[in-house]
């Protein structure tokens, strides 16, 4: 990090955190970083809050590639993107001194409906139904129809996602330096009509997954990328793969992934 002296703090307005966070500017400053008020000029950049406030900061900040990202944890205990509390000054310190830290790489999946629309994602990117009505799409894998599905919708996940609203489907946990996504279903509907897999599928990076939504009055899906909205209609077709954009985060040496997996859910 010596070459990298210029942070920007990405902070939502919190009052309660405010007199906290002049004790981590003030250590900045003490260690010869610059506080800068745009992240356009920054190549360190910091969350404060939680892991919904990190994929806010690595979104609204356009997913730098030239730049790190470090969360701080304002809550009850550290997550899976935040490897500093706020309280826990020693440790920042001790990262900036000591050189504790490393740089982890995590993938993004890249999103584009009906061949316009195109984004990335940190974490999942979801679909789902917009009425009250299930959904049916159709499921390509590069070009090779692979299944009809009907239920409530679909998780495309990154494996730092896997821990997320991917998990709480039953999908799997899968280590971030495996270069893949991770495909689950929400509430599929089979019988005689419709078969899915049943279970969530894992895509290397070299796969590219095809939505084709059966325009039956559903043609208006609610979908999200990481924690945002976002609102699209008349939708016919979805597009996913693995992005080669990476997100270069700080990552303490006794921080791994499977400790924050077993802090988290162990």
């Amino acid at each position: 990090m010596n070459n990298r002296r210029n942070i920007y703090f990405y902070v939502l307005k919190d009052e309660a955190i405010q007199t906290k966070l002049e004790n981590v500017y003030e250590l900045a400053r003490r260690y010869d970083f610059n506080i800068v008020q745009s992240p356009k000029d920054a190549n360190i950049i910091v969350s404060v809050g939680g892991d919904g406030t990190f994929l806010q900061a690595v979104r609204k900040t356009g997913f730098r590639q030239d730049c790190l990202y470090a969360g701080i944890s304002t809550g009850g205990t550290l997550s899976m993107y935040c490897d500093f509390h706020i309280d826990d000054t020693s440790k920042m310190i001790d990262a900036m001194t000591k050189e504790q830290i490393e740089v982890r790489k995590y993938p993004t999946i890249e999103v584009t409906v009906d061949g316009q629309t195109s984004f990335h994602c940190l974490n999942e990117f979801s679909i789902r139904s917009g009425i009250i009505k299930t959904f049916v799409m159709d499921v390509f894998i590069d070009d090779i129809h692979f299944e009809t599905f009907r239920g409530d919708g679909m998780i495309i996940a990154t494996p730092t996602g896997s821990t997320a609203y991917n998990k709480s489907v039953s999908g799997a946990v899968v280590d971030p330096m495996i270069p893949c996504l991770q495909v689950s279903e929400m509430a599929s509907l089979n019988n005689n009509r419709y078969r899915t897999l049943g279970s969530s599928f894992i895509l290397s990076d070299k796969r590219r997954l095809e939505l084709r939504i059966v325009q039956d009055g559903n043609d208006y899906p609610a979908m999200g990328m990481d924690n945002e909205a976002l609102s699209i209609q008349h939708v016919e077709k979805v597009e996913a793969r693995l992005s080669e954009k990476v997100i270069k985060t700080v990552k303490l040496k006794d921080n791994s992934f499977w400790e924050k997996v077993k802090r988290s859910f162990l």
